[in-house]
C-alpha cells in the first residue's frame, strides 16, 4: 500500500475542472486551417486519423521528428524562465504540429538528467517557466509540451477555444513525438515525469506503456473528474448522447468558450490561494490571446471518463512514484487518487494541507514544500542505491513567477 503523508470542454478552468462560465474569444494561431480531417461541422474526421490507435492499451506509436525541427515561438516575456529556453515544432504519426519547449540545466552545474513535464488541461509551456528555473538550480533540464488542440499547438476544431481530441489515446501520440524529439537531440538522463492534472492520465498511460523515466511525481492527477455524485451519470449519458447525434463537438454544459481565469474572481477560484500566481496566470493570455483555451468539448468530456474508467482497472506501473495533492483540491477526483496509491507499491501520496489544484504554484510555503518533495523524490533515484537516503537540501526554493508579464 502507498503510504499517506499527512501534512505536508468538464470545465474552462485548468486541470478540467467541472464548470463555468464564458469570456471572449482569441485568435487561432495553429489552428484547422490547414488540416484535412476537419469537416465543416467541425468534427474530425476520425477515419482521417493514421497510426495503430485502436484502444487505450496501445503502445506509443512512432513519431516523425527528426530532431531537425524547425524553431517555435516561445514568449519569454510573460515566462519568466531561463533566458536560454528555446521551443520548435513538432509533427506527430497522425500530421499535427505541435509546440515543445526545452530549458537546459544551469551551465555551471553538472547535467542530473531531464524532467518530462506533462501539463494539464488549458495549460502552455510559458505557465512552467518559473518551475524551469528551480529544476535548473539543480542541474534538471526540463522538456515540456503544449497538447493537441492547446497552446500554440495545433487546434483541433475550427472553433480555437474549444478543448476537444478525437480519442484520449490520441495524445499518446503526442507523448511518442516528445519522448522521440528527447532522444534525438541527446537530453541528459537519467529522465523524470512530472505531471499535472489532465497530463497525470496522460502520464500514467504513457508509464503503462513503458515510458523510460527513473521516476514519476504527479501534481493533483486527474485519475477521474471532480464531479458531483448526481452529475456524474448525467455526464456519462450526455456525453454518449452527443456522440451518437453528432454533437460532440460542442461544448460540454455549463461551459463555452470562457477562460477561466479572466471570467473567475480570485476570491472563487479552484487553483490557488496565492493572488500573484493568480494574476501572473492571467496576464499570460491577456499578453498572448493565442494560448488560451475555454471548455472542453462532449467529446472531450466522455473521452476523459473513459479514460479514467480503463486506468483504473490496470495495476500500478513498477516506477517509483510520488503524488501531491491539495487538502482542498475540487478540479479532480481525491477519491480516485487515493483509491490509486492505496495500491501502488513503493508509491508515496502526499497530501499538502491550505493547498488547492496547481500546489507547484500555491502560497510560497505550499509551493516551496511540494518542490523540496518532488526535488528528494527525483534525487533517491538519479543516484546509486548507496546514496539513496540522502537527504534533500532543506533550503530548496520555488519563488513562482518574480515579474508581471510586459
Amino acid at each position: 500500500m502507498a503510504a499517506v503523508c499527512p501534512g505536508a470542454g468538464t470545465g474552462p478552468r485548468p486541470g478540467n475542472a467541472p464548470a463555468a462560465a464564458c469570456g471572449p474569444p482569441a485568435p487561432s494561431v495553429a489552428g484547422s486551417a490547414h488540416r484535412p480531417d476537419i469537416r465543416p461541422d467541425n468534427r474530425p474526421d476520425t477515419s482521417a486519423v493514421a497510426g495503430p490507435v485502436t484502444g487505450p492499451d496501445v503502445a506509443l506509436p512512432a513519431s516523425s521528428v527528426d530532431g531537425l525541427a524547425a524553431e517555435a515561438p516561445l514568449y519569454h516575456d510573460v515566462a519568466d524562465d531561463p533566458a536560454d529556453g528555446t521551443a520548435h515544432w513538432l509533427i506527430t504519426a497522425d500530421g499535427l504540429r505541435l509546440r515543445i519547449a526545452h530549458w537546459p540545466g544551469a551551465p555551471d552545474a553538472a547535467p542530473a538528467g531531464t524532467v518530462l513535464l506533462f501539463p494539464g488541461r488549458t495549460e502552455y509551456v510559458e505557465k512552467y517557466g518559473p518551475l524551469a528555473r528551480a529544476l535548473r538550480a539543480e542541474g534538471l533540464g526540463t522538456l515540456s509540451i503544449d497538447w493537441r488542440g492547446q497552446g500554440l499547438s495545433d487546434r483541433i476544431l475550427d472553433d480555437p477555444l474549444g478543448g476537444h481530441v478525437v480519442a484520449f489515446t490520441d495524445y499518446q501520440r503526442d507523448v511518442a513525438a516528445m519522448v522521440a524529439h528527447a532522444a534525438a537531440r541527446d537530453l541528459p538522463r537519467p529522465w523524470h515525469l512530472l505531471a499535472h492534472s489532465m497530463g497525470g492520465a496522460i502520464g500514467l498511460r504513457a508509464l503503462l506503456n513503458g515510458l523510460p523515466v527513473a521516476s514519476a511525481t504527479f501534481s493533483a492527477p486527474m485519475w477521474g473528474i471532480a464531479l458531483k455524485g448526481s452529475l456524474r451519470p448525467l455526464a456519462w449519458s450526455v456525453a454518449w448522447a452527443a456522440g451518437h447525434a453528432g454533437l460532440d463537438h460542442h461544448y460540454a454544459p455549463g461551459t463555452s468558450g470562457a477562460v477561466y481565469l479572466s471570467t473567475t474572481p480570485f476570491a472563487a477560484n479552484l487553483l490557488t490561494t496565492d493572488r500573484v500566481v493568480y494574476d501572473w496566470m492571467l496576464r499570460q493570455t491577456e499578453v498572448h490571446p493565442d494560448l488560451a483555451l475555454g471548455g472542453p468539448s462532449l467529446r472531450w468530456l466522455g473521452e476523459a471518463l473513459r479514460e479514467a474508467r480503463a486506468l483504473a482497472r490496470r495495476p500500478s506501473p513498477e516506477v517509483p512514484t510520488l503524488v501531491l495533492l491539495g487538502h482542498d483540491e475540487a478540479v479532480v477526483d481525491p477519491a480516485a487518487v487515493h483509491a490509486r496509491m492505496g495500491r501502488w507499491p513503493g508509491g508515496t501520496l502526499h497530501l499538502l494541507p491550505g493547498a488547492r489544484h496547481e500546489v507547484l504554484m500555491e502560497a510560497p510555503l505550499i509551493r516551496n514544500a511540494a518542490l523540496r518533495l518532488t526535488l528528494d523524490h527525483i534525487r533517491r533515484h538519479r543516484r546509486p542505491k548507496s546514496d539513496a537516503g540522502t537527504p534533500g537540501a532543506p533550503g530548496a526554493r520555488y519563488d513562482g513567477p518574480t515579474k508581471a508579464p510586459r
